[in-house]
């Protein structure tokens, strides 16, 4: 898989935005890539270093609408913790 196709959205909410002050920044990402993939493809991306990279998956939801049953789809996140000094830029616009 390509970097674009690993590395789908950045996720960005007040909990993701105040871990970019840390340097952790969180993206959604594709759900068959794992830890390696997820730092190459971020490496690749926003040319950063990656110390860190935690995976986590979105367990899907059950939801209703009046009689009808359904479940919204799981996902995958990665939250990637970047070499001190270093950001990307796509979170330093973001306003809450």
């Amino acid at each position: 898989m390509h970097a674009h196709q690993i590395v789908l959205a950045p996720i960005v909410s007040e909990k993701s935005y105040h871990g970019s002050v840390h340097g952790k920044y969180t993206f959604r990402v594709h759900e068959d890539a794992h830890k390696t993939q997820v730092r190459q493809a971020i490496e690749e991306l926003f040319e950063v270093h990656v110390v860190k990279v935690n995976i986590l998956k979105v367990q899907a939801k059950p939801k209703r609408r009046g009689m009808i049953r359904g479940t919204k789809p799981g996902w995958k996140k990665a939250v990637v913790q970047l070499k001190p000094g270093e950001v990307i830029e796509v979170f330093q616009g973001a306003q809450l």
